[in-house]
């Protein structure tokens, strides 16, 4: 086993004293002399044709600075990650709660509000489609031209899914189905905008995911030349998929423009919980048939997204959801069909899971059910359905990376949390009148990567400076899961340097290469191999100067540990500070660029399915349930992620230990409870999330298997974490309680409610 001296340590993160100190800079926390404050003025009706919008009270309103409507807009209005059909501002319809009409740019808060308040708009309500169901009707009306089906796909069935239902022992069928979710990261979405007249740039700082794809959406709607807008995205505040996607950034742009005044743009929470996009509300149906031996003969799976009104990146949602539905097994035939739906309720878009969350709740169930029907052990069952690397998948393609979904329940199977279970369970329910407790299990194979047929790349750009500072620039954004400190390590272990020489510049555009979005729990394996990339060619380059520093051939020289020796005499070596100092005497600067390019699947279903590289994941959960209230207390849980290598032992236990609170939260309290397109959720008064008090205790169990294609053997894993901890909490409140649920989040009162039908059912 090879021996690092970063990679697969306890690192602590680059940015940690800068954070916990407050030195830290967000983007909302920028202030300026003569900065103005933005307002939003957003649809008071779900759903409607705009007869008239009038502006032009505001406009006198002293201490206004610029009202704006759609006709000042220059170029296109409109954005999305796919497709760019959620307007900049509304023209003659609006479509949700969170559309925007008009924008405000005053000397303060207050005289913007009262600006909002001075714009007169008349509607003409339409008819409001609130689920899927009814956005499908024959006569139901049009969100937009081209229908209420925003996307749909089916891929290619492997084998004859009906014969294989057919020929099975055991058939089982059910439907589940799942809700919007809030991303409630602590900085919701805001930012600042300076327009430079003299060099004719505009900057702005916000929270995101990908500055390089804000700048050409903001250069889209403005009209502009894309290398004058610079956006410069880290740190954020926050993010898991929600500020992937256009917020504050081209208003930002626009009123800066007109007003040539910076401008903050900082949206409240309500209007993030308005506005902003959610976890897709879903409604998922399972047919699974099995043989009498255990083995899976054929899964048929069905998926309806809720999108809400525009498209954003719910296709490519949509699809993510089919691939993890039938998790990391074997299926002889199979059938995988969604469709994506337009609502005018709350606006679907990314979040951490991608899709997955929504199915992986039921399947987990469904195979429980299954091992039960034969008194199986369900990890047992799991194992003996359980892919292999060179296994063709159940979508068909050949699993030709690294695969560790047996090794992850292997490692579940030795705990004393499951191995141990039922004593533990018989101590605590022993201890605890009123309660009931119990152990789940639950998996899951979850993507990395942007997928076949989409550009997946990484460039980074290494420089060395006199006196030996090391930088890496990159674009990658930092968004909180610590990515930063990653690369640091993998630069720092490639070189053979100290860690404390590097200082990372990242997430901006005009001072970093584009390095790809941060999403898709990409970061690690694409810019690890972009990091390797540019160290692979720095080094001939180092040895390069020192030949010339000592006057001596090239080939006599050799690089190892962050310095060039003589391999005749490796006492007389040139430091990196050396080095540096040398090629700057000489107007030599030390510099490279370094790429990478995902490397994709055999099988190519369109939309970037299917996927070339997984994360697996075993989680264990405990709970405890009340059987007078029907509250949920959740205990320990136990995260078994293989990702391939771990570069920083403390990341990946941040990410399992922050994804099972959101899980957790996902599972029994969060929900957007928007009716008729009205939220009845605006706040964290009444929506619901884990608080210190219900975190339970945690522990990680690394499982790593090299993946030869990754840096240093990673892959990535951000965001499996946070899936299969739901069916795992699920399944363990049916081991406490033997009741099931096919739909969230599970409040004490449905807890209740099944139990007392349990009751009555064993009653007659």
């Amino acid at each position: 086993m090879t021996s690092y001296r970063y990679i697969g340590r306890r690192v602590p993160r680059i940015d940690a004293r800068d954070k916990v100190t407050g030195r830290t800079v967000y983007s909302t926390d920028r202030y300026s002399e003569n900065m103005l404050r933005a307002r939003v003025l957003r649809s008071s009706l779900p759903h409607a044709k705009i007869i008239r919008l009038d502006v032009s009270r505001a406009r006198e309103l002293p201490g206004v600075e610029a009202v704006l409507t759609h006709e000042d807009i220059p170029g296109h209005n409109g954005f999305g990650i796919v497709t760019p059909n959620w307007p900049v501002l509304c023209v003659d319809r609006v479509r949700y709660r969170g559309d925007a009409l008009a924008l405000v740019a005053a000397r303060d808060e207050e005289t913007a509000e009262e600006a909002l308040s001075l714009i007169e708009v008349e509607y003409e309500p339409l008819p409001i489609i609130e689920t899927p169901e009814e956005a499908l009707r024959e006569d139901a009306p049009l969100i937009h031209e081209g229908g209420n089906i925003q996307h749909s796909m089916d891929i290619p069935p492997k084998g004859d899914v009906e014969k294989g239902l057919a020929e099975s022992d055991i058939v089982i069928e059910e439907t589940y189905s799942t809700q919007f979710m809030e991303h409630a990261y602590l900085e919701t979405e805001g930012g600042v905008a300076i327009y430079d007249e003299e060099e004719g740039v505009i900057t702005v700082w916000c929270g995101d995911q990908y500055a390089f794809r804000d700048q050409l959406q903001i250069a889209r709607s403005l009209d502009w030349d894309p290398l004058k807008i610079r956006v410069i995205g880290s740190p954020t505040g926050g993010a898991f998929g929600g500020k992937d996607e256009i917020s504050v950034q081209i208003h930002l742009a626009l009123l800066a423009y007109y007003t040539k005044k910076p401008v903050r743009l900082h949206w409240s929470r309500e209007e993030s919980i308005v506005a902003g996009p959610k976890r897709h509300a879903m409604k998922t149906t399972f047919r699974i048939g099995m043989g009498n031996d255990g083995k899976l003969k054929a899964i048929d799976v069905k998926v309806v997204a809720n999108t809400g009104a525009y498209d954003t990146i719910a296709g490519p949602v949509l699809n993510l959801s089919l691939e993890s539905s039938p998790g990391p097994y074997k299926y002889p035939q199979s059938r995988f069909r969604g469709i994506s739906v337009y609502t005018n309720n709350a606006m679907g878009g990314e979040f951490r899971g991608f899709g997955a969350a929504q199915v992986v709740f039921g399947l987990e169930q469904e195979l429980d059910k299954l091992a039960e029907r034969l008194g199986m052990d369900p990890i047992e069952f799991r194992l003996l359905n359980a892919v292999e690397e060179g296994d063709i998948s159940a979508l068909g393609h050949r699993l030709q990376t690294s695969v560790g979904i047996k090794e992850t329940l292997e490692a579940a199977r030795k705990t004393d949390l499951w191995r141990d279970r039922e004593k533990i369970k018989r101590d605590l329910n022993a201890a605890a009148r009123y309660k009931k407790f119990g152990v789940g299990v639950a998996s899951e194979w979850h993507a990395v990567g942007l997928g076949v047929g989409l550009p997946d790349f990484s460039n980074i750009i290494v420089e060395i400076h006199e006196g030996g500072e090391i930088i890496l620039r990159t674009g990658a954004i930092e968004i909180g899961q610590g990515n930063l400190t990653a690369y640091a390590q993998m630069l720092a272990e490639a070189l053979g340097c100290d860690i404390e020489k590097i200082k990372v510049i990242h997430g901006d555009t005009f001072e970093s290469p584009d390095s790809g979005t941060v999403t898709a729990s990409r970061s690690i394996l694409i810019n690890g191999n972009a990091i390797l990339d540019a160290v692979k060619t720095l080094q001939p380059k180092l040895i390069e100067i020192a030949a010339d520093k000592f006057g001596i051939p090239g080939d006599e020289l050799e690089y190892s540990d962050g310095r060039v020796s003589f391999r005749s005499d490796p006492d007389r070596t040139l430091t990196l500070a050396e080095l540096a100092d040398h090629a700057g005497s000489s107007g030599v600067p030390i510099k490279v660029t370094g790429t990478a390019v995902f490397a994709t699947s055999d099988k190519d279903f369109g939309d970037g399915l299917p996927h070339n590289y997984y994360t697996y994941i075993t989680q264990i959960a405990l709970v405890g349930v009340d059987t007078g209230t029907g509250e949920v207390e959740v205990l320990k849980v136990i995260s078994l992620p293989e990702m391939g290598k771990a570069i920083n032992v403390d990341g990946v236990e941040g990410q399992c230990e922050g994804a099972v609170v959101m899980g957790q939260g996902y599972t029994l309290y969060e929900n957007v409870v928007v009716e008729k397109g009205e939220f009845k959720t605006t706040g964290f008064a009444t929506y619901i999330l884990p608080t210190a008090l219900d975190v339970p205790e945690q522990e990680t169990v690394i499982v790593e298997k090299f993946e030869k294609s990754g840096p240093f053997g990673a892959k990535g894993v951000g965001e499996a974490p946070t899936v299969p901890v739901t069916p795992a909490i699920v399944n363990a409140i049916y081991d406490a309680v033997r009741v099931r649920f096919k739909k969230l989040p599970i409040t004490p009162e449905a807890v209740l409610e099944k139990m007392r039908d349990l009751a009555g059912t064993e009653e007659r």
